[in-house]
């Protein structure tokens, strides 16, 4: 398994390489370099040229493409991925700064998705009353088909606006974050019932179901010992489009809700064309991508002994 791995762990180097080259290309091989966009974005104020001048040459933009390339790739291996355009910032204290907000939010989110989620699927695939189990299986699809931002505000206007429950605006702590966990939770949620349902699903119709049933084994049982533990793998390979979900979805629930999190910086950074954030933004999501399906390859061979034992028959057969 050492060599399965190493082969994840180049795998995921390759897709982050990949991540910067071509959000490198994007961002910086734009008609107008970052130090003339960040001056264009304040349009009124007085420019000296030499001023420009020293600022695309501390930012290194008065040299050829290929050595920036090279530069700002060697730094970002090192951690370092600049300097805000807009405030002087380095980027990595500036994601770090809102990454706690934002991971406060996701966790909340996934935790709760997962709940929802798992214990859906459990129960359209444990019932037995087909009408019970329709009404199940109809909740995923709507979940999934609402706008976030539309549910974002449907939950502001009951439990802020009218019931006065919870903050609407800028609230920390609990009372701040269920709301927009909520808001993120719903469509994760719903495609967690669904992958795992279809599992759970599948799973029930093999043959080693029947053989426990002949043992003498509940429903329950069965379904919680036998058949979840088969039909998990699923679900899992599809953990790193929830983390995706969860990031692209805090720009939106970030902004509704008037949160300071990496979705907040993300908003502000482009509106002020901020190149140097917006690069490390997006590095900073693939890298969580990466990672989770890297953790993801790595626990499924344990998770499922088929997988193991097929990558084992492929290094025999290579060997």
């Amino acid at each position: 398994m050492a060599r399965y791995a190493a082969i994840r762990v180049m795998q995921a180097a390759g897709v982050l390489w990949a991540a910067f080259t071509v959000t490198f290309a994007v961002l910086y091989l734009l008609p107008a370099d970052p130090v003339q966009l960040a001056i264009d974005a304040t349009p009124g104020t007085p420019v000296d040229a030499a001023a420009v001048a020293e600022l695309q040459a501390r930012y290194g933009l008065d040299r050829p493409v290929w050595e920036q390339y090279w530069t700002a790739l060697t730094h970002a291996v090192q951690g370092d991925l600049g300097y805000s355009l807009t405030t002087g910032q380095s980027v990595t204290a500036a994601i770090g700064e809102a990454l706690p907000s934002t991971l406060a939010l996701a966790g909340s989110a996934l935790a709760g998705a997962l709940i929802f989620g798992a214990t859906l699927a459990f129960a359209a695939a444990y019932t037995e009353r087909r009408w019970l189990r329709d009404l199940l299986t109809a909740l995923p699809p709507v979940g999934a088909a609402m706008p976030t931002f539309w549910v974002g505000l449907l939950l502001l206007q009951v439990f802020s606006f009218q019931l006065r429950l919870v903050p609407a605006f800028g609230g920390t702590g609990f009372a701040g974050t269920v709301l927009p966990a909520v808001t993120l939770a719903i469509p994760v949620g719903a495609v967690t019932a669904q992958v795992l349902y279809s599992s759970l699903l599948t799973t029930w119709q093999q043959p080693f179901v029947a053989m426990a049933f002949a043992k003498g084994a509940s429903r329950a049982w069965v379904q919680w010992r036998h058949v979840l533990r088969a039909a998990i793998g699923p679900a899992l390979a599809v953990a790193g489009i929830w983390v995706g979900t969860v990031l692209a979805g805090s720009v939106i629930v970030e902004t509704v809700f008037a949160r300071a999190g990496i979705g907040r910086l993300t908003q502000i950074s482009v509106l002020n064309q901020d190149i140097p954030v917006v690069q490390g933004i997006v590095l900073f999501g693939a890298a969580a991508y990466v990672v989770v399906n890297l953790l993801v390859d790595l626990v499924y061979p344990l998770v499922d002994a088929r997988v193991a034992e097929d990558f084992r028959a492929k290094e025999r057969v290579g060997a």
